[in-house]
């Protein structure tokens, strides 16, 4: 058993893995959420249930964050049961959610007026890696705050790449995510061309799977027998946000996101609604 008290809010299809392997690996384990019945799973384990963001918040030396967007994490930390309103000084948050980068930045400016730190750590990979302690984490803050956060993470995750600075996870992830909605319209295109050519398409999915071309979106459009209602079911919204936070980070910084790219997810984020 580690002496570190860790908090979990977001025991979703992402976040429940992690917050599995986090108790399972000895750590003190306090969870949080809006619908009771999701920590059912839990039952089975050493977690402690909070009755509030604040109790977990008080129970916790580090908490993870991982809800779905902005909104829900400045929610949960900072409304008058968050987080930060339980937390002792000196203690940590980890973001794991996939959000603005200024929003970490201004949150972290929240959590140093009661003396806790922020570290920005989304994450990639799915629930299924996370449970075999495979999942990419992306970390942006302070050197010593992603050293104490580190053991937590690598209850669930190999790599853990610290970026930068705070937000620096964020813009990595964001980065990921542009490229993998671009690779949708690449894979979709790509399937179609061989159809043309007279190519079998799951044929074509082998040899991808096993050559220089090929990619992770081609494999998933491929085991789903090419049809994206599932994604456009389950990722859709995600995806859209996370192609406008990306282009809204490029506006920011005043650099100019590549035209290729920019054509590529619109042609991804047409294909998937199309199949909604």
């Amino acid at each position: 058993m580690t002496t570190t008290r860790v908090g979990f809010i977001g025991v979703g299809s992402q976040g429940g893995p992690m917050a599995r392997r986090i108790v399972e690996e000895g750590f003190p384990l306090t969870l949080w959420a809006r619908r009771p019945d999701s920590l059912e799973p839990y039952a089975d384990t050493d977690a402690v249930i909070a009755a509030t963001p604040a109790e977990l918040g008080a129970a916790s030396d580090v908490v993870g964050i991982c809800v779905v967007a902005d909104a829900d994490v400045e929610d949960v930390l900072l409304r008058a049961d968050g987080v930060l309103a339980g937390m002792a000084p000196g203690g940590l948050i980890a973001i794991h959610a996939t959000i603005h980068p200024d929003t970490c930045r201004r949150l972290a400016d929240a959590a140093a007026e009661h003396g806790v730190a922020v570290v920005d750590a989304p994450v990639s990979g799915g629930g299924h890696m996370a449970a075999v302690r495979k999942l990419l984490v992306m970390v942006g803050g302070a050197d010593d705050d992603v050293a104490r956060a580190r053991p937590v993470f690598e209850t669930f995750a190999d790599p853990v790449i610290h970026l930068g600075p705070l937000g620096s996870g964020q813009v990595a992830k964001l980065l990921n995510n542009f490229v993998f909605t671009a690779q949708i319209a690449v894979s979709l295109d790509t399937y179609s061309f061989a159809q043309d050519l007279g190519v079998d398409r799951s044929a074509l999915a082998q040899v991808l799977a096993h050559g220089s071309g090929g990619s992770t979106v081609a494999g998933i459009i491929a085991g789903m027998n090419f049809d994206l209602a599932g994604m456009a079911q389950v990722a859709a919204g995600l995806l859209r946000k996370d192609v406008g936070l990306t282009l809204d980070v490029a506006r920011g910084a005043g650099a100019v996101p590549p035209g290729a790219l920019v054509a590529l997810t619109d042609d991804a984020l047409t294909a998937i609604d199309s199949a909604t």
